[in-house]
């Protein structure tokens, strides 16, 4: 195993790997925003607000 790093440069392929995860990374990013499921910025933001304002810090029993 050590001597497939003497024919390629282990600082290049560490490069290539990082570039690639990255680039893998931002493409499962951008298709998940492309889905009307999974779209976490452009989704109904005050579904949350509306639940938000009907719930209470404690139980009624202990407030």
């Amino acid at each position: 195993m050590h001597k497939i790093w003497m024919i390629f440069d282990p600082r290049r392929i560490l490069v290539a790997n990082a570039i690639f995860l990255f680039t893998l990374a931002v493409l499962i990013h951008f298709v998940l925003l492309s889905t009307a499921k999974y779209n976490w910025i452009e989704g109904d933001s005050m579904a949350g607000a509306s639940t938000a304002q009907h719930m209470e810090a404690l139980p009624p029993s202990r407030s």
